[in-house]
């Protein structure tokens, strides 16, 4: 028997076969080599996974936090016909049980597992109901806080929530305004944005996680592969493109293409579970009546950092200026003497190293997936849309607000409505105000 790593090496090396002349011989041979290591499986699973690929794999499991701290040691059951197996949270507050096969299955919280002063938010809601159909892999949420031992007030959970959505709108600026600098100086949106953030993930999870190099030569290797990606993007298609006159809705449609295509074979190479950051920033920091992982205020710093040198970027250096000239417009840019292909090019490696930046951040966040990219894809362009289109600080502001009324929102609403009371933010804004917060209004006849 062996294990889903050691099943997906012979898929990396083919992938390795196909994407060469894309990548480059350089990106290629470090995909090679991270590949092979992936072959340990970091996923907690209690019981081995079944000879196969990721389409003959299923699997339940979830991530199981109070407050955001991972809890480990608690025990989920998950149960089906003649099937009865137990999940328990590792360090990180993962848990996963393969299953045979499609089907429904029942998910219970084993509520005296958890550990003292922590108790589910719903105390009668214990047990989820799971159908494995479309997807190979059910992500179940059993929403857990403090318990009666520790009592929590109104103004500390709305402190608590109000730094989450911080972190959360900060990482989430580092790729809204790539998407943002590529509309502004090309007038693409980008479909296949996602994509990029779900790159820099998955290679920094292949490079510290999987190969084991070192953290800050990890983020360096990873960068530098997300702007030699977005190098790629612009000189292999959307540059002929161009000089091919093709229109907006025609390049739309191959970003859309560009994002489907990529995306799955992130999953066929990667698979479709959730691989976790081995980073060794899982401590957590009680800050006041907050508490948060050591990974999380380095995300936050790390993001507040590129945003101010990304501010700087553009107001003060000379091919900076010449974005926003031709952002603003492209034809009396080229008049002027700007090499107006040689910006967008900037641009885009510019966007690529953000998102990829983004993506390793989200990683830490959320943990590594082959459609993470594509999931918060529509929080991205709703940030982009709220703070303005084409506005790389409109960005920035954008994702701001729709991180912090992520976050907030959870204090009176279900966590898996979150993201849909950021769009309803978005609506609202647009009704009073249809150019965004920092957009200009634009003459219409």
């Amino acid at each position: 028997m062996h294990t889903a790593g050691q099943s997906r090496t012979p898929r990396f090396r083919r992938w390795l076969g196909g994407l060469g002349a894309a990548l480059a011989g350089a990106t290629l041979a470090t995909l090679l080599v991270s590949a092979s290591a992936a072959a340990e499986e970091t996923t907690p699973t209690p019981t081995p996974t079944p000879t196969g690929d990721f389409t003959t794999t299923f699997t339940v499991g979830g991530i199981i936090r109070s407050d955001d701290t991972p809890l480990e040691g608690v025990e989920v059951l998950v149960e089906g016909d003649d099937f009865e197996e137990t999940g328990t949270t590792a360090e990180d507050g993962r848990w996963a049980v393969v299953v045979p096969g499609r089907g429904e299955y029942t998910a219970t919280l084993q509520v005296d597992t958890l550990p003292e002063g922590v108790a589910p938010r719903d105390p009668d809601n214990v047990t989820r109901q799971v159908t494995i159909g479309t997807t190979n892999t059910v992500n179940v949420l059993f929403p857990t806080g403090e318990g009666s031992t520790q009592r929590t007030t109104f103004a500390d959970t709305l402190l608590t929530r109000l730094v989450y959505g911080l972190n959360f709108g900060l990482l989430l600026a580092l790729a809204a305004i790539g998407i943002s600098l590529i509309f502004g100086t090309t007038g693409v949106n980008n479909f296949a944005h996602g994509e990029m953030l779900t790159f820099g993930a998955i290679f920094f999870y292949l490079f510290t996680t999987a190969f084991g190099w070192n953290l800050v030569v990890s983020i360096l290797a990873t960068l530098l592969l997300s702007a030699a990606f977005g190098w790629v993007q612009d000189a292999g298609l959307f540059k002929p493109l161009r000089r091919r006159g093709v229109g907006l809705v025609q390049v739309l449609v191959v970003t859309i293409g560009l994002s489907i295509v990529v995306r799955y074979l992130f999953l066929y190479f990667f698979g479709g579970g959730t691989e976790n950051l081995n980073t060794g920033l899982t401590d957590t920091v009680a800050l006041g009546p907050v508490t948060i992982t050591a990974a999380s205020l380095v995300s936050m710093g790390v993001s507040i950092v590129m945003l101010v040198l990304v501010g700087l970027f553009l107001t003060r250096t000379r091919i900076g200026k010449a974005t926003r000239a031709v952002s603003d417009n492209a034809s009396l840019a080229a008049a002027s003497g700007i090499n107006v292909d040689r910006v967008i090019r900037v641009v885009w490696v510019m966007a690529a190293t953000l998102t990829g930046l983004s993506g390793i951040l989200y990683g830490l966040y959320r943990g590594v997936t082959w459609d993470m990219g594509f999931a918060i894809l529509l929080l991205l362009f709703a940030a982009v849309t709220l703070g303005g289109l084409g506005s790389a600080f409109g960005a920035l502001v954008g994702a701001l607000i729709i991180g912090l009324f992520t976050e907030l929102s959870t204090v009176v609403i279900p966590p898996d409505l979150r993201f849909a009371v950021a769009l309803v933010v978005l609506i609202l804004v647009l009704l009073f105000r249809p150019q965004g917060v920092l957009g200009r209004k634009e003459r219409i006849g």
